[in-house]
C-alpha cells in the first residue's frame, strides 16, 4: 500500500535535519539542471513545489523578484526558513502546500519542482499538472525520478513503498493535455531526468543525455 500524505510528511519531518547531507549525485545533478532551466529574471515570481529544505528556492531567489516555496513537511519548511534567514534573503517565503492544492493564488511566472512529484500516482500527477497550469506560469521545470525505459524495481531510485514514478511519456501527455509544450528533456540516467514545459509553442523537443552531453531531436 502506498503511503498517505500524512505518512510522507511525517517521514520527511524525521529526516529534515540530515536531508541536505544525504542527497545523491543524481539528486544534485537534477537540482542543478532545474536551476539552470528555471533561470528567472528580476521581475519573475517563482513557485517551488515540494520545496523541501529550500535548495531550489534559495538558489533562485537572488535572481528573482520573489520565490514562494511549498511543502507538506513542517520539519523541511522549518529548515528552509532557517537557511533563508542565514542567507539574508528577504524575497523568499515558505509555507504548507501540496501539488494539487499549493495554497497560492498570486501571480506566478515559473514553477519548479525537484524530486517530489514521484510520490504521486500517475492520475494524481495529471491532476497536479492541471492545477499548476491554472496558475498560468509560462514555464514549468520538473526534475524527478522518471522512467526513460522499462521500470526496474531493483534500481536505487525506485522504491515501491514510497515512490510511484511515471514514464516520460505519461508526463509528456499530462503536460500536453494541460496546455504545455515540452521544450527540453534532460536525461541524468535511465530513471532520473528533467522536463521543461512552456505554455508557448516551440519548434520541437530538445533531448539531452545528461551522461554524454549529446543532443538529439525528440523523435529519435
Amino acid at each position: 500500500m502506498k503511503k498517505t500524505l500524512e505518512e510522507h510528511a511525517a517521514r520527511f519531518d524525521e529526516i529534515a535535519s540530515e536531508y541536505d547531507d544525504d542527497g545523491s549525485e543524481e539528486y544534485r545533478a537534477c537540482a542543478s539542471l532545474v536551476i539552470e532551466h528555471a533561470a528567472p529574471d528580476e521581475e519573475d515570481v517563482v513557485l517551488d513545489l515540494g520545496a523541501g529544505t529550500g535548495a531550489i528556492a534559495l538558489a533562485l531567489a537572488p535572481d528573482a523578484a520573489r520565490v514562494v516555496g511549498r511543502d507538506i513537511s513542517d520539519g523541511m519548511l522549518a529548515k528552509a526558513e532557517e537557511k533563508a534567514a542565514d542567507s539574508g534573503l528577504e524575497n523568499v517565503e515558505f509555507g504548507s502546500g501540496r501539488f494539487r492544492d499549493p495554497d497560492y493564488d498570486g501571480a506566478v511566472d515559473i514553477v519548479t519542482s525537484n524530486f517530489a512529484m514521484h510520490h504521486l500516482s500517475d492520475e494524481e500527477k495529471r491532476e497536479a499538472i492541471s492545477v499548476i497550469a491554472d496558475l498560468e506560469p509560462r514555464t514549468f521545470v520538473l526534475g524527478d525520478v522518471m522512467f526513460f525505459g522499462e521500470p526496474d524495481p531493483s534500481e536505487p531510485f525506485y522504491s515501491p513503498e514510497v515512490d510511484d514514478p511515471a514514464t516520460v511519456g505519461v508526463l509528456a501527455d499530462a503536460f500536453t493535455d494541460a496546455g504545455f509544450s515540452l521544450t527540453a528533456v534532460e536525461r541524468v540516467n535511465d530513471q532520473v531526468g528533467v522536463l521543461v514545459a512552456e505554455r508557448t509553442q516551440s519548434g520541437g523537443i530538445e533531448a539531452v543525455d545528461g551522461e554524454t552531453g549529446l543532443e538529439t531531436s525528440g523523435g529519435e
